[in-house]
């Protein structure tokens, strides 16, 4: 049972992301208590960015203690290469930021323990704990958006690797005659199944433009003049599955969560998707497949409850 005190006290929790800081108070349940969004303006350079996050924890510590609040700690989830153990933004292509001790910075600033996170190791950690895994101890989250990306997550802990960079999943060859990927190799998961991937394919199948929501719906409608959309709707469920069925030897999880936009199709995706994947299975434990359940708040819960563990931790 909380105390009075600790019902009273917030963590500050920040998940930057190219476009937006989605950002708030969270309190020690991990339950949110305020919520507000801000433009990330990267545009302006790395460190208008970095003078924006620490101007709007500022923010949210000095309006928690307006309303009678007791900010405790500050988490803070960022895209790229991060460095957790040091507390060091590593590389993000989104921010520009190259080897930024942002854990020192912000900390400095609020003068609070602070944490420092990957976006979607954060996002990882709050389906596991509070949202469609909850329960679950073995993990894998996967993000499939205009990249995809996964987290690995382990009785609640999320593993980044020896160097920062555990979990590009998106990363996995699925296709060697496939299409060039933005990291260099060719055929990537993500060069193929990724948000982006899908309206692209189409556009160079049809010459029209589209988003994968577009693809997705028209694969679903499935009437006259569809066809392609379903073509590519099926290519990339099976690049999915191949994807995942690699994630499952790996990892050997109990639940698979997917998120990000291209799972908001639904049991459209997830269906064929699951089948896809079974009928890949050999000697593999079948995973649960679950939709993600905190949508776009994942990263900014996961910032809070990485600020959270800061107060634990010996």
């Amino acid at each position: 049972m909380t105390s009075p005190a600790d019902e009273r006290q917030v963590v500050v929790a920040l998940d930057v992301g190219g476009t937006s800081i989605k950002s708030g108070l969270v309190g020690t349940d991990g339950t949110s208590r305020y919520t507000e969004r801000h433009p990330t303006g990267a545009d302006r350079g790395p460190d208008a960015v970095v003078a924006t996050i620490g101007a709007v924890a500022d923010g949210l510590a000095g309006r928690a203690r307006a309303d009678g609040l007791t900010p405790v700690a500050v988490g803070v989830a960022v895209p790229g290469v991060v460095d957790e153990a040091t507390g060091t933004a590593v590389w993000s292509a989104n921010l520009g930021f190259r080897d930024v001790p942002l854990r020192e910075l912000v900390g400095t600033r609020l003068g609070l323990p602070t944490a420092l996170g990957h976006d979607v190791r954060a996002g990882g950690l709050a389906e596991a704990r509070l949202g469609a895994a909850r329960g679950s101890r073995h993990v894998l989250f996967v993000a499939i958006g205009t990249g995809i990306a996964a987290a690995h997550v382990v009785a609640g802990a999320a593993f980044a690797g020896a160097h920062g960079a555990a979990g590009e999943i998106g990363h996995i060859v699925v296709r060697p005659d496939g299409p060039v990927c933005g990291c260099g190799q060719r055929g990537c998961l993500e060069a193929v199944a990724s948000a982006a991937a899908v309206g692209r394919r189409y556009t160079e199948l049809t010459g029209e433009p589209a988003t994968a929501a577009d693809v997705a719906a028209r694969a679903a409608r499935g009437g006259p003049g569809d066809e392609v959309a379903a073509r590519v709707w099926r290519e990339t469920v099976e690049a999915l599955a191949d994807g995942l069925l690699i994630g499952q030897a790996l990892y050997d999880t109990e639940t698979i969560v997917l998120g990000g936009g291209l799972a908001e199709a639904g049991a459209h995706l997830l269906d064929p998707l699951h089948a896809a994947l079974r009928q890949r299975l050999t000697f593999h434990r079948e995973p649960r497949l679950v939709p993600a359940a905190l949508g776009d708040e994942a990263g900014r819960l996961g910032a809070a409850l990485l600020a959270l563990d800061t107060l634990e931790a010996p």
